[in-house]
């Protein structure tokens, strides 16, 4: 078996169990979810097409975070940062991340200079052939910060990451 087919391997397995543990846990109310909550779902499109698509569109999203995470701590045994990226998100979102972290000092992704230790994910809503979901990362102070990504719905790789609109 070849060194990429291990890894497609290892990533279908760990999505695998991250889907599993997301899909047992009890859901918990939206607002003051601590660390650790369950992610929470919120349809904003009740067409059917957008709901077969957002459990998809928030496992790729989780799937992505969480790999992200174990790489910057060391923990991801099948890659580093830079490879989980190029999996899962676009050449052009990835020149515009190492942009943003020269110019602010800091990891793109996490939009800060250290780890989070937990996060939530929820569906925001879709149009014109995209989802926003967006990632509410805790930090060991207690404090929270949103980070909105751009998913295509079509199952191709995340277009764009940013700071909440304003």
């Amino acid at each position: 078996m070849s060194n990429r087919m291990r890894k497609a391997a290892t990533i279908a397995v760990a999505s695998g169990l991250l889907l599993g543990a997301g899909a047992a846990a009890p859901a918990l109310a939206a607002s003051g979810s601590p660390p650790g909550a369950v992610h929470s779902h919120h349809l904003s499109d009740t067409s059917t097409d957008t709901q077969s698509r957002q459990p998809g569109v928030v496992h790729r999203v989780s799937a992505f975070w969480d790999q992200y995470k174990s790489a910057v701590l060391g923990t991801n045994p099948v890659m580093n940062p830079e490879e989980v990226r190029g999996e899962f998100l676009t050449p052009e979102l990835n020149a515009e991340l190492d942009a943003w972290a020269e110019a602010n000092q800091a990891d793109p992704v996490f939009r800060a200079q250290n780890v989070p230790v937990d996060r939530t994910v929820r569906y925001e809503g879709s149009g014109m052939g995209y989802a926003s979901v967006v990632v509410t990362q805790y930090w060991e102070d207690g404090s929270a910060n949103d980070v909105w990504y751009r998913v295509p719905l079509d199952g191709s790789r995340i277009v764009g990451l940013q700071d909440p609109p304003v």
